[in-house]
């Protein structure tokens, strides 16, 4: 792909609107960070030396060639580069990244094309040439809006340059999110509400916004074990939740996702894809995708470590190491499960296709008089707010 610098380029093109259907999306992993964080437990690996991008680029349009034999003709709806860290990536290897798909399937002019990016200022320069090759959305790591807290968390950039690189983002692109980590260690409910606000005065139309998780495997792990880290405990967690619900509201950003939140109109169309349990092609490095064959559903999984992965898609033209066909049954519970994080809810109707049954109807009935669950019409499910809060046990209960 040409890499163009006009300002028409940089500035145009309005997203096509969301449908309400679930979509076909393409997820391609970048798996280089330039650090790893001590809570984060993504396929990420740091790497000393340069990384030869050409040749993962070439590797992952061979991968993509494979997902297509798969697939069949597919109109894609959506583009997500997430990581590790994408930014790291130069806007040549992304143009030729997206010039592929768009070779491979059919790309239409207008979709959504999500980049996740870290706030440095080095990488923040690059955005001119990301949005030259395509990008139209990103989707920024700030996690925090402090810097004794942003130290903490181990990342690389301090409040000046989330600051610096939120301002470049929304001169560029058409649409910006960027991501915070609230219920840190010793964070009141005052002080979480005091970021949060700040957070939504820079004008940005979509926070995602997740409580603070403690991943085995991660640095994290092994302070929390030892005793060393304390995170807040259940009821803590739950005032936080509330209170990010209740501020997100007023201020025009709810909930349309358990952790995430827009102004109408600017959900993330790839999220819902997963959420609204459509197909997407999982592209790279310790990817996951899900692609429709006839009434199964085939679930992809490919090799995480990133050398392995790469003589692997040049060996064999995929890194595949796991490949699942789902039934009915494995696919009405993935359905609940995703369905039932979105204010939309689960399409019923869908469900009972899949699940060959109704709800049952004293857990129904259970979940409704105690108030964590609610009907909209005769044709979807959801959860309450009340719900959210216990979601693995509705869905455990729902799914029986």
């Amino acid at each position: 792909m040409e890499i163009v610098d006009t300002q028409d380029l940089m500035r145009g093109a309005q997203l096509l609107p969301d449908t309400g259907e679930p979509g076909f999306g393409v997820y391609v992993h970048w798996p280089f960070c330039a650090a790893k964080c001590p809570y984060c437990d993504f396929n990420s690996h740091v790497r000393h030396q340069p990384v030869d991008q050409e040749r993962f680029a070439a590797a992952f349009l061979k991968e993509m060639a494979t997902m297509r034999m798969i697939s069949g003709p597919k109109t894609v709806t959506s583009v997500f580069l997430g990581g590790g860290t994408p930014s790291l990536m130069k806007p040549e290897t992304v143009g030729a990244i997206l010039d592929g798909i768009a070779k491979t399937w059919h790309m239409p002019d207008g979709i959504e094309i999500t980049m996740e990016a870290n706030p440095s200022s080095v990488e923040a320069e690059r955005f001119r040439g990301y949005r030259a090759a395509g990008v139209n959305r990103v989707s920024m790591g700030v996690q925090a809006l402090n810097d004794r807290d942003l130290k903490f968390l181990g990342r690389l950039h301090d409040v000046a340059d989330a600051l610096k690189a939120i301002k470049l983002a929304r001169e560029i692109f058409p649409r910006m999110s960027f991501d915070l980590i609230y219920a840190r260690p010793n964070q009141t409910v005052e002080e979480w509400e005091r970021e949060l606000k700040e957070a939504i005065s820079y004008a940005v139309d979509h926070l995602s916004l997740y409580q603070l998780t403690i991943e085995e495997g991660t640095p994290f792990y092994g302070l929390h074990k030892a005793g060393k880290l304390i995170v807040p405990d259940g009821d803590q967690s739950a005032l936080l939740y509330e209170a990010t619900q209740e501020i997100t509201e007023r201020e025009g950003m709810p909930a349309y996702e358990v952790s995430n939140h827009a102004r109408p109109g600017a959900e993330s169309r790839h999220n819902l894809t997963y959420w609204r349990y459509g197909d997407y092609a999982g592209i790279g490095p310790g990817a996951h995708g899900r692609l429709t064959q006839g009434p199964q559903k085939l679930a992809t999984a490919t090799e995480r470590k990133p050398e392995s992965w790469l003589e692997m898609v040049e060996r064999d033209g995929h890194g595949m190491i796991d490949q699942e066909m789902l039934g009915f049954d494995e696919q009405a519970d993935e359905l609940l499960l995703m369905g039932l994080r979105l204010r939309e809810g689960v399409d019923l109707a869908r469900w009972q296709q899949l699940s060959g049954r109704d709800p049952d109807p004293q857990r129904e009935a259970f979940l409704l008089e105690h108030g964590f669950i609610e009907r909209i019409g005769n044709s979807r499910l959801r959860c309450t707010p009340t719900g959210m809060l216990v979601l693995d046990s509705v869905v455990a209960d729902l799914a029986c």
